[in-house]
């Protein structure tokens, strides 16, 4: 069995939100891209895929604490392995005032420079008008790629108009959803799965590219 791990980032701070609605059709469509991915000499074999949900503003404390003192409580701590030692990220964040939430940008800056240095890595934003879809090259890719992370081409924006009968005036939700799964499918697949069975393995503890000094709740750069 090929084991692999998406890590999925929600940054909605309502309950239930559009950008929690958002990430969980990316992360069903990746799961369904991938094993649509199985090719013929592969049929016999089964793809296990795991997802791992993260709403953000569960952690919104402990992301300020760490903020400000350095260290990570261990419910924190713990989220941030799962995400740094997935095959690949899905990453989720409302767009206020033209860019990604203050929550979502906190958590980037508590995670090690080289953390996700190249994973897999699938965007998505939600505001209530399209004007803001730019977002996600200007502002969300460019967050990304100072991390080496390799997120995706194709960024799925979803405006308030997207979840209703009309959609937009480019390409339907479902369509740029599944384009993006596809793509983040592949990148996966291009990938060997990411290895947690060792105990004795440090990258089980930290996180792949994590630092021991990060463990310690040290922030990169201070």
């Amino acid at each position: 069995m090929t084991a692999r791990r998406i890590a999925v980032i929600s940054a909605g701070l309502s309950n239930p939100s559009s950008t929690r609605l958002l990430a969980d059709r990316l992360s069903s469509a990746t799961v369904t891209a991938l094993r649509q991915a199985q090719g013929p000499l592969e049929a016999g074999k089964e793809t296990d895929t795991e997802v791992d949900v993260f709403e953000l503003r569960d952690y919104a404390h402990d992301i300020t604490n760490n903020l400000l003192t350095g260290f990570a409580p261990p419910a924190l701590e713990t989220m941030i392995n799962a995400v740094v030692s997935a095959d690949a990220v899905i990453a989720v964040t409302p767009i206020f005032s033209t860019s990604y939430s203050g929550l979502f940008k906190s958590f980037i800056d508590i995670l090690d420079p080289d953390a996700l240095a190249g994973k897999p890595v699938l965007i998505g934003a939600n505001a209530g008008t399209a004007r803001h879809s730019l977002a996600i090259d200007y502002a969300i890719r460019p967050l990304f790629t100072y991390l080496h992370a390799e997120p995706v081409s194709t960024g799925v924006f979803a405006a308030s108009s997207d979840w209703g009968a009309s959609g937009d005036q480019v390409a339907p939700l479902g369509e740029r959803i599944e384009r993006g799964a596809r793509e983040l499918a592949e990148a996966m697949s291009r990938r060997a799965p990411v290895q947690t069975d060792d105990p004795f393995d440090p990258a089980n503890y930290l996180g792949e590219g994590r630092s021991f000094g990060h463990l310690l709740g040290g922030l990169a750069g201070e």
